[in-house]
């Protein structure tokens, strides 16, 4: 397979633009606010009944969400170790973004009285989502040599972030003008939203599907695909425990994973519930963040290439903490914009450099790819379930989420001292 050719690193990098209306749409913008606004009473009670247990719609919110990234968690090692046996991570990929796409497009059925159905289908499509993310980012180092994965992934996420904030303006074009566009009302133009990023996600994501490569590598002739496929995950762990830094890095990213991506799935709700915004005003917010995240992206590959990938990630979760520590004391809309700004600022930065440096850790001469991501995910996705979890449960026991933002903070102090314990500089040499 020829590194660094164009067309196939633009389709590649096609499918953050597929995916990322998912992100923004569905659980950082409309449909947060939607969902807290169908299942709230009349009389201001946040309580829901589910499947006979009766919760807050935050906690509850929080809880799915955490379960369908624990489960994600737990299938994904044996899936990639199988994809890197037998050549099939494209399929595998494949089943996940029609499973997630799929469920999205069934969200436009959830009209507030079947509460079971929206969390089935938001669950579904959190595991459509975050189950094909693995083996999309193992095909990062079998198209492109390692001194472009910077600039690759974050190119990556910059598309994600445009093409999303196009379909958001769309949609919310289409909800303020329903009468327009031919909608009874604004909650079935908003559900109609819903449809629209399935088809999105599933069509763009075509084009990944067309120019990336079913398999770059020779393998062995198949026998037993489950068998073979743990067989090389036992060889992938390994020799990921035999790596020091691999180690390190995965913890840093762990702790400080957990804050980035609670307050991504959750910044809408804190909005909603704490400061009492408008939907416009949270609407803002976000398209606020997904616009300052596509310099961010660039600016922060940019120092990498400068000071280095360490240097980068540390200056970023140094500025998280204090968005964490600012956020306990953000009281009126102004202040969230300013927050929400700096948010924007290291958001894309901190996810695209966490992917190409994990890229840069994986030996030059392997073909398990998929594998050596699995660990990569499966600690993105453990920390999304321990992150939201605990955002969850002291809201639940507090009734304030502000006093879950303060957890948030230790969790990125700790990512911080595990971040310094890193030598990327010596291991992270570009290779020849």
């Amino acid at each position: 397979m020829e590194l660094n050719n164009s067309r196939t690193i633009n389709a590649w990098c096609m499918y953050d633009w597929a995916n990322s209306v998912y992100s923004l749409v569905i659980t950082s913008a409309i449909f947060p606010i939607y969902y807290n606004a169908v299942t709230t009473a009349s009389d201001g009670s946040d309580l829901v009944n589910f499947f006979g247990w009766n919760v807050s719609n935050s906690v509850l919110y929080s809880y799915s969400l955490s379960f369908s990234f624990l489960f994600v968690a737990a299938i994904l090692p044996i899936l990639s170790g199988i994809a890197d046996y037998g050549g099939k991570k494209k399929f595998f990929m494949k089943i996940f973004v029609y499973i997630g796409s799929f469920a999205c497009i069934g969200l436009y059925f959830f009209t507030g009285d079947n509460i079971e159905w929206a969390i089935i289908c938001s669950v579904l499509a959190s595991i459509g989502y975050s189950g094909s993310l693995v083996f999309y980012d193992a095909f990062l180092p079998e198209i492109a040599s390692e001194d472009r994965f910077d600039k690759i992934s974050a190119k990556g996420y910059s598309l994600g972030y445009i093409g999303s904030v196009i379909l958001l303006v769309l949609n919310l074009v289409m909800i303020e003008m329903y009468d327009v566009f031919g909608f009874a009302d604004k909650g079935i133009a908003t559900r109609f939203a819903f449809l629209t990023v399935g088809v999105w996600w599933l069509g763009f994501s075509q084009i990944t599907f067309w120019r990336v490569p079913d398999n770059v590598f020779n393998l062995k002739e198949r026998t037993n695909l489950f068998t073979e496929g743990y067989k090389e995950l036992r060889k992938v762990w390994r020799a990921v425990k035999d790596e020091k830094m691999t180690k390190i890095f995965l913890l840093a990213f762990f702790f400080y994973n957990m804050g980035v991506q609670t307050v991504m799935y959750l910044a809408a709700t804190f909005g909603a519930k704490e400061l009492e915004l408008e939907s416009s005003q949270l609407i803002i917010t976000v398209l606020l963040i997904q616009i300052v995240a596509i310099a961010g992206a660039y600016a922060f590959a940019h120092l990498s290439s400068k000071k280095g990938n360490k240097f980068s990630l540390l200056t970023m979760v140094f500025i998280w903490i204090f968005v964490c520590l600012g956020a306990y004391f953000v009281y009126n809309a102004n202040e969230f914009y300013l927050l929400a700004f700096v948010v924007g600022l290291v958001m894309g930065g901190i996810q695209s450099l966490s992917r190409s440096t994990f890229a840069k850790l994986i030996p030059e001469n392997t073909i398990d790819h998929a594998s050596y991501f699995s660990f990569y995910d499966v600690t993105y996705n453990l920390s999304i379930v321990v992150g939201t979890f605990s955002y969850g449960l002291i809201d639940q026991i507090t009734n304030s989420m502000r006093n879950s933002t303060l957890a948030l903070m230790l969790f990125f102090l700790v990512g911080m001292g595990f971040l310094l314990l890193l030598k990327l500089p010596d291991h992270l040499k570009r290779r020849a």
